[in-house]
């Protein structure tokens, strides 16, 4: 237990220094905004000094972050496995550091709905990027052809729709908290598939 807390010690001394190197400041200049004298600082990032709570949350604010990511551990899991819907096409992974985002990969070979009303509306905002081929994306009134390589982001307060053009298509998605609930109850009032041609979440 010591030799973990001796780690994450050491790992929050060099997250402070790291963090003043990206902002481009001197020892000064973050003691300065600190409060702190410049000797105290340099102690600090030395491991000469031992860390103070009211300093860290002193040092946390005047580097513009929060205490909780400047005494975060270590991650050892970092490398996530996709969750596979293999009958959908679909891979989805959970960002641990926002729970409320995913990631989510999808091969799609229909073409949007024709039907106006299959399109879908919902809090939140998606973005997504196109690995292969051709998507079309329906939104309100308007038609938008995404190329390989090219993304697009958009409210899902909009109504929207997506499908493929031409053959297959593959596309990664990125969905905020809301706009994944919403897919979820869209998938779980209909029964049928979400709107987006896409993820059934």
């Amino acid at each position: 237990m010591a030799q973990e807390d001796g780690a994450l010690d050491g790992l929050v001394r060099k997250r402070i220094r790291a963090l003043r190197v990206a902002q481009g400041w001197s020892l000064e200049e973050l003691a300065t905004r600190a409060n702190l004298s410049q000797s105290s600082l340099s102690r600090i990032e030395n491991g000469q000094r031992r860390l103070a709570l009211d300093q860290l949350v002193t040092l946390a604010r005047a580097l513009d972050t929060t205490l909780d990511q400047l005494v975060e551990s270590a991650a050892d899991d970092v490398v996530v496995s996709p969750m596979i819907d293999g009958a959908h096409g679909l891979m989805r992974w959970a960002i641990k550091g926002d729970p409320g985002m995913s990631v989510m990969r999808r091969r799609m070979t229909d073409p949007p709905p024709d039907n106006p009303a299959r399109m879908r509306a919902h809090p939140g905002r998606e973005w997504l990027l196109v690995l292969s081929g051709t998507a079309i994306l329906m939104l309100g009134h308007r038609r938008f052809r995404i190329e390989t390589n090219q993304a697009a982001e958009f409210p899902t307060m909009m109504p929207h729709a997506i499908g493929a053009e031409g053959g297959p298509c593959e596309i990664l998605g990125i969905f905020d908290r809301d706009a994944r609930r919403g897919h979820q109850r869209d998938a779980g009032e209909t029964g049928e598939d979400d709107g987006v041609r896409g993820p059934r979440e």
